[in-house]
């Protein structure tokens, strides 16, 4: 029975119980009210019925606020539960994927990633005036920009290796940040999982980015390369045909006939 249904389940039961002499012949009106009745004590059903109904009333208040005690505490719990921190951390692991591919990038070999020494190469090998250079120090400039291409293309082969390497790590780290964020009890550890899968994400952003400057950087090397290779092979054939006065037609006796 629940506490809607108390006070008219009481009311019921107090008239119920009621001697039924006490209903029918009600005491007299002033015999019983100093010396009759039940040892002086004059019985008011009315009364004992609102009685009854007040102790319903106050009875169904404290279930009310016995409810109302125990919403709160859920919703204490609840949000002891939404503020409660995710127990797992990727934050190393991805600083060090990212660590290693920078590293990697830091190793460039000849031409490093610096705005300074790109343009100090480009003005002393790829410089397109080759006319005041001797002959030795243009095949030196020619195979120091082909030293130049090879060590790019190898750069980029040590990045892709990197990228690659980080695979497997990264495999892990996000099986582990999926299992973390079905698993959470409460809104903050949810979020916070999402946060570290969007980490691994830019992390992997990241390493998109280095294999892609390490290639760039390899084909910009060779595409430079062979238009100085071009410019140096317009100046040594000028330089073959100023030589000479070039070739003058004579006549030949083969036979050693008049």
């Amino acid at each position: 029975m629940t506490a809607k249904h108390l006070p008219s389940a009481l009311l019921a039961g107090a008239l119920l119980a009621l001697p039924v002499t006490t209903i029918i012949a009600p005491p007299p009106a002033q015999a019983g009210l100093f010396g009759g009745g039940f040892g002086g004590i004059v019985y008011d059903p009315t009364n004992h019925a609102e009685n009854l109904l007040t102790a319903a009333r106050s009875l169904e208040q404290i279930n009310n606020q016995i409810a109302s005690l125990q919403n709160e505490a859920a919703m204490l719990v609840n949000q002891a539960r939404n503020l409660a921190s995710l127990p797992h951390s990727s934050l190393a692991q991805l600083q060090q994927s990212v660590q290693r591919t920078q590293d990697l990038l830091g190793e460039a070999q000849r031409i490093a990633y610096d705005v300074a020494s790109i343009e100090d190469a480009f003005d002393t090998d790829y410089a397109a005036g080759f006319t005041g250079l001797s002959d030795p120090e243009l095949v030196a400039g020619a195979r120091g920009r082909w030293q130049n291409s090879v060590a790019g293309f190898e750069d980029a082969l040590k990045t892709q290796a990197g990228v690659v390497g980080n695979l497997d790590q990264t495999r892990t780290t996000m099986s582990d940040l999926v299992t973390q964020s079905q698993n959470a009890t409460g809104a903050l550890q949810a979020a916070q999982a999402g946060n570290q899968l969007v980490a691994l994400q830019s992390q992997q952003l990241a390493d998109l980015t280095a294999l892609m400057a390490a290639q760039g950087r390899a084909q910009s090397l060779e595409q430079a390369r062979q238009a100085a290779s071009q410019e140096q092979a317009r100046e040594q054939l000028r330089r073959f045909i100023a030589q000479g006065a070039g070739y003058t037609p004579t006549p030949v006796d083969m036979f050693g006939g008049s």
